[in-house]
C-alpha cells in the first residue's frame, strides 16, 4: 500500500459512489476503519454495510464516527460530485484533517504498482472489467480497481495480489492524470461532460494528456480511428490488432484475433454487441502485451460474464426479453439499439429511458433524440438530476417532443411495471444511469409474475 501505511482511519464522503467504494473495499480489506457518508442507501451501501463498513446518511458533523473525530491525522477522501457546502466536508477542511479526492488517492495507489488503465467516454468499465478477468484467469495475482460491478466476482475490486493494478480511468474532472499507467488504452473520445469541459476539443486535448503519461516502454492502445499514436484495435478493419472472421451463433461472437505477427483462433464472446467485440479486442490486446499467454486468453474471455447494467439480460424467454443497461450517452443508446437488433432480430423493441443530468440532456437533445427514435416504442421517465441544479426549459417534456417516433410516451417511475406490462413489447430494454437501476429487480419481479 505504501503510501497510506500511517493512516489508520479514513472517511469517504460520497462511499456509495462505485470508484469510491471500490477504494472503501480495498482499505477495509488492508484492516484499516473504513467509514463514510452517502445521501442515501443503495444496493451498494447495503453490502458495504454487510462487509463492515460504516455507512451514515446524515450530513451532520455530530454524527460522524468517534474514530473519525477524534483522529485528526484521518484521510478524508471526497468525490467532486459532493456539494462545496455539505458540512461535513467544510467542518474536516476547517479542522486541518487532509482531504484527497478519489482520484488523487487512486493516483498515490498507482505509483508503486505496473498499471494497466483504460480510459475511454464508453467502453472503460467493461474493458477494464474484461482485462482484470483476463489477468486473474491467465494467473496473475492483480489487485482491479472497476467502475461496475463484475458479474463473475460480483464486485467492483478485485485484490488478489500486487503483480499488477487495473484501473478504470475517469475523465470526469480530468480524474486520469493523476495516474501512472504503464499499458493504457483509450476506447473513445467521445464528447460528454461538456458541464466540466466546455466543448469538444477540451475533452479531446484532456485524452491525449492522458496518452502522454504512458512511459517510452510502456504502450498505448487506441480505437482505431482516434487521432493518437500507438497501437490500434478494432473490429474486421485494417487495425493493428482486430477481430476477424466473426460469426454469431447462439447469441455469442465467435472471432479469430489477427495481430502484426500472427493470427490467434477460436475466441468466443458471450455478451453481445459490436462494441462489446471492439472491448474485448482491447482487453485482449493489453493482456497480450502484459505477458499472458494467447493460448489460455480464449478460455478466460470465454468465461468472462460482463458488468452488472452493461446489456444485462434480466429475463431471456423466446416471449419475453427484459435488458438492462447503464446507456446515458446518446452514443451508448445507439450501441445498446445495434446489439438489440442483432441479437433479437423482427422482436419489438420497448426502450424506457431516465435521462441523466440536465446539462446532458441540453448539450445532445438532438442525438439524444436520434437514438430513442430508433427503437419501435419509447417510455421517457424525468431528468435524473445527479450533482446538476435544473436548468430552465431543459425537461423530458422538451426531449421527447424531438423524438421522431410517434409512439412515445412520458411515465413516472411509480406504476412502471404496469406502463411496461401494458405495451406487450417483446424486448424491453431498461437505460440510464440514475436510480432507475434500483427499480430493475421490483420490475423483473413484475414482468415475470413473481410477485
Amino acid at each position: 500500500m505504501g503510501h497510506y501505511d500511517n493512516i489508520q482511519n479514513i472517511y469517504f464522503i460520497g462511499i456509495g459512489g462505485i470508484g469510491m467504494s471500490a477504494l472503501a473495499r480495498y482499505f477495509h480489506a488492508a484492516g484499516k476503519y473504513v467509514a463514510g457518508y452517502d445521501r442515501t442507501h443503495s444496493s451498494l451501501t447495503r453490502e458495504l454495510q454487510k462487509e463492515g463498513i460504516e455507512v451514515i446518511t446524515s450530513d451532520k458533523v455530530e454524527d460522524l464516527p468517534n474514530a473519525i473525530l477524534e483522529d485528526k491525522e484521518s484521510l478524508i477522501v471526497y468525490t467532486p460530485a459532493i456539494p462545496l457546502d455539505h458540512s461535513q466536508y467544510l467542518h474536516f477542511t476547517a479542522d486541518g484533517y487532509t482531504l484527497e479526492k478519489r482520484a488523487a488517492v487512486l493516483g498515490n495507489l498507482t505509483k508503486g504498482h505496473f498499471t494497466l488503465a483504460v480510459a475511454g467516454t464508453h467502453g472503460k468499465t467493461t474493458t477494464s472489467t474484461m482485462l482484470a478477468h483476463l489477468l486473474k484467469e491467465t494467473g496473475y495475482q492483480i489487485t482491479a480497481f472497476l467502475g461496475g460491478i463484475s458479474e463473475n466476482y460480483h464486485s467492483n475490486l478485485i485484490i488478489d495480489g500486487d503483480r499488477a493494478m487495473v484501473v478504470e480511468a475517469d475523465e470526469f474532472d480530468r480524474s486520469f492524470l493523476r495516474l501512472s499507467p504503464n499499458l493504457a488504452a483509450i476506447t473513445s473520445m467521445d464528447a460528454d461532460h461538456l458541464d466540466i469541459y466546455r466543448e469538444d476539443s477540451q475533452i479531446k486535448d484532456s485524452f491525449k494528456s492522458f496518452a502522454a503519461l504512458v512511459p517510452e516502454d510502456g504502450k498505448l492502445f487506441f480505437a482505431n480511428g482516434l487521432p493518437l499514436f500507438g497501437t490500434s484495435v478494432g473490429v474486421d478493419d485494417d487495425a493493428d490488432i482486430s477481430a476477424v472472421n466473426i460469426g454469431v451463433k447462439n447469441g455469442s461472437y465467435y472471432f479469430d484475433l489477427r495481430t502484426k505477427e500472427k493470427t490467434y483462433k477460436g475466441f468466443e464472446l458471450s455478451l453481445p454487441g459490436k462494441h462489446n467485440l471492439q472491448n474485448a479486442v482491447t482487453a485482449l490486446a493489453m493482456a497480450m502485451e502484459f505477458g499472458a499467454p494467447p493460448g489460455l486468453l480464449a478460455n478466460a474471455i470465454a468465461s468472462f460474464k460482463g458488468v452488472e447494467r452493461r446489456f444485462s439480460y434480466r429475463i431471456k424467454r423466446e416471449d419475453l426479453v427484459f435488458i438492462d443497461d447503464y446507456a446515458h450517452h446518446p452514443a451508448e443508446i445507439a450501441a445498446v439499439h445495434q446489439a438489440v437488433r442483432e441479437m433479437h432480430p423482427g422482436k419489438k423493441v420497448l426502450a424506457v429511458f431516465q435521462p441523466h443530468l440536465f446539462s446532458r440532456t441540453r448539450d445532445f437533445a438532438e442525438a439524444f433524440a436520434e437514438s430513442l427514435s430508433l427503437f419501435d416504442e419509447l417510455l421517457l421517465l424525468d431528468i435524473y438530476p445527479a450533482r446538476e441544479k435544473p436548468i430552465e426549459g431543459i425537461t423530458s417534456e422538451w426531449l421527447l417532443k424531438l423524438v421522431k417516433n410517434d409512439k412515445k410516451q412520458l411515465i413516472q417511475k411509480e406504476g412502471i411495471s404496469e406502463v411496461i406490462k401494458g405495451k406487450n413489447a417483446e424486448v424491453v430494454v431498461l437505460m440510464g444511469a440514475g436510480d432507475i437501476g434500483e427499480e430493475v429487480e421490483k420490475i423483473r419481479k413484475e414482468l415475470s409474475g413473481e410477485n
